[in-house]
């Protein structure tokens, strides 16, 4: 196992960086340090809705004795043009508006009878309905300290400060925080493009009528869904009949939009077993049997004129799929160019009613559900490479090691953890 993977990652190079828009970054590793043109805030704006204050004209205020202040205009957030706030003065200030020349605070609305006469308001009238607000009076009930509800320029990141280092996965978060340094691309390894086909007549599209002997293709939909989870753009290709010259066409059609090829099913040593009759003929792709169970058949190479990396798997679900998980994801990963390539690993002790069994020699995987706040692992379904439905509640695999036959509860096991 380990020497496959070896020579799978030996072969896989990170994909050449391109500049692409944000929303076309997602998901993808930044590949040059992102430094703040422009600081942010870019200035000084209030955190509140309110009244924009000198300190000193505040200063004692009370409900029973508020401070009285003339109302010279309304700010609005994006407004120009700031009225200058001077002594005995206010102005009207709203939620992310710049605070204007003179104002050292800002009063939140509740802090005051907003402009009415009245008690303590709970908000403001609207601009458009109740002009005269931007003008007036208004008692303002408590003081403030300079600073008080103003957000200062820079004081979330600084001009010249590194926003984003090289090496990030681009998610929501560092999306937004790009968008509001001002910057419309970023340069970035894009996500790896995987082709997934699945081989086999007796496969069927779900949705379909089963005939005799028939299957609905199932591992194709799984290992798309696994590709996209693993950060990659996946294309799910029809079921392909067990038909060598059929395979090796289809192939060569989805050449043009692969970073790698994936494809599950005829490995094994089958008489139809049409993958690796397709693929072994001018060596392109190495077929080999690997001490581990589910997933002894495998197979690696690169195809086409432009050596598309191309890693066959078992065509069983749970073969396909935990091969997917120790091989493929990987593969994913370095493509991308990020620094963690594995699913995270944990110890943890076996909730059993009984012993488990290993086959001697072989790395097993079972599947199972890990529970965090015992540090314990509860195997689910059997051993057999069929059962997706125990697949399906699963959250980890338990990794029984080539030297074990058998593990008794209580034994701490390795798991890797899928969700």
């Amino acid at each position: 196992m380990d020497e496959h993977l070896a020579d799978i990652l030996a072969t896989v190079s990170p994909l050449e960086p391109i500049e692409l828009q944000l929303l076309d970054a997602q998901g993808c590793v930044l590949v040059e340090d992102v430094t703040v043109q422009v600081a942010l805030p870019p200035f000084d704006n209030s955190s509140m809705d309110g009244y924009a204050v000198r300190v000193a004209d505040v200063a004692g205020a009370t409900g029973e004795f508020p401070a009285v202040l003339t109302v010279i205009g309304d700010v609005a957030a994006g407004a120009g043009g700031l009225p200058e706030v001077g002594p005995g003065e206010a102005a009207r200030i709203m939620t992310g508006a710049p605070l204007p020349p003179g104002a050292e605070a800002v009063v939140p609305v509740e802090w005051t009878d907003g402009g009415t006469g009245g008690g303590a308001a709970t908000g403001m009238t609207a601009a458009s309905t109740a002009p005269e607000g931007a003008g007036g009076e208004v008692r303002v009930h408590r003081s403030a300290e300079a600073g008080a509800h103003v957000r200062r320029a820079g004081s979330d990141v600084r001009a010249g400060e590194l926003a984003l280092a090289a090496g990030t996965v681009l998610g929501p978060p560092q999306i937004g925080l790009l968008a509001a340094i001002g910057r419309g691309t970023v340069k970035v390894r894009p996500r790896p493009r995987v082709v997934v086909l699945s081989t086999g007549s007796e496969l069927v599209q779900p949705g379909e009528p089963l005939g005799e002997g028939q299957i609905h293709d199932s591992n194709s939909f799984a290992l798309a869904a696994a590709a996209r989870d693993a950060g990659a753009l996946a294309y799910r290709v029809g079921a392909v009949a067990d038909d060598a010259e059929s395979l090796r066409a289809t192939i060569e059609d989805q050449l043009i939009r692969a970073d790698l090829i994936v494809t599950t099913g005829g490995v094994s040593v089958g008489a139809y077993d049409v993958v690796k009759e397709a693929l072994t003929a001018d060596g392109q792709v190495d077929f080999r049997k690997l001490a581990m169970q589910p997933g002894k058949p495998q197979g690696f190479g690169a195809v086409g004129a432009e050596q598309i990396p191309l890693l066959a798997l078992p065509g069983n679900p749970v073969s396909s799929y935990v091969s997917f998980e120790l091989f493929v994801r990987p593969a994913i990963r370095a493509l991308m160019g990020v620094e963690d390539l594995h699913r995270p690993r944990v110890r943890a002790v076996l909730d059993a009613e009984k012993a488990l069994s290993s086959p001697a020699g072989r790395r097993q995987f079972l599947r199972g559900v890990y529970d965090p706040d015992t540090g314990a692992v509860t195997p689910v379904g059997g051993a057999g490479s069929h059962l997706i439905a125990a697949l399906a509640h699963a959250d980890c695999l338990l990794v029984v090691p080539e030297d074990t036959e058998s593990v008794e509860p209580g034994t701490e096991l390795e798991v890797v953890l899928l969700g």
